[in-house]
């Protein structure tokens, strides 16, 4: 598949913010709601720099997988809050862009507007693809919200400088939620039904549990 390139990798902060602050116009927040395959998207680090991403497309139905890639490559940007995107940028475009198939629908784990400048690597990814991306974090990163109910479902909103950002959403009964956020051409209903369609037993969706295997053991 194809991707976009829209700017430079920055080497400093202020390019960096530059990069997010032209792109974040970009964003589109409403989009399909159905999706039939379905990419998943980590990183894992091997000691401080060097990484491998990996990008897995499942069928959005059955969740079997129907291909998988890797790229290897070392932390493209020193890390600084708010800008953890542009480490892992390169790499995951260069996996993306090994694929023969185009995913309808990018699951990363990470944070789409649930982010300090209101782009995190889920809007970042969806733009320079043109896809309908979402981001699923394991912990919460920006706003407040309320504890959501104990079962499957039960959700609150993340709410960052009076707007909602995203949702606390209980992906398996009694266990702690993931924080989902829209990241490009998907409204926050969408993306919230697509983390539950796509979690089948874990409390983490299944594309991303298989990346993050990969990334782990790409052997």
């Amino acid at each position: 598949m194809h991707v976009e390139r829209l700017h430079p990798w920055p080497t400093d902060v202020a390019e960096a913010e530059a990069v997010q602050d032209r792109l974040r116009g970009r964003v589109e927040l409403t989009g399909p709601g159905t999706f039939t395959l379905v990419a998943g998207l980590d990183v894992h680090y091997h000691g401080d720099d060097s990484l491998t991403a990996a990008v897995v497309v499942l069928d959005g139905d059955t969740l079997e997988p129907v291909e998988q890639v890797v790229a290897h490559g070392r932390a493209a940007f020193p890390y600084v809050p708010g800008l953890f995107a542009f480490r892992e940028l390169p790499a995951l475009v260069e996996a993306l862009e090994r694929l023969t198939v185009t995913p309808d629908l990018l699951v990363c784990d990470g944070y789409g507007l649930a982010h300090p400048r209101g782009f995190g690597l889920a809007c970042h990814l969806g733009v320079l693809t043109g896809l309908p991306a979402l981001g699923v974090g394991k912990t919460p990163f920006v706003g407040t919200h309320e504890t959501p109910g104990p079962e499957r479902g039960d959700w609150t909103p993340i709410v960052h400088g009076g707007a909602t950002v995203g949702r606390a959403l209980r992906t398996r009964p009694h266990v702690k939620p993931v924080y989902v956020s829209q990241g490009h051409r998907i409204s926050l209903d969408t993306a919230a039904a697509q983390v539950l369609r796509l979690t089948s037993r874990y409390r983490l969706p299944d594309p991303i549990r298989h990346a993050d295997h990969l990334a782990r053991h790409p052997s």
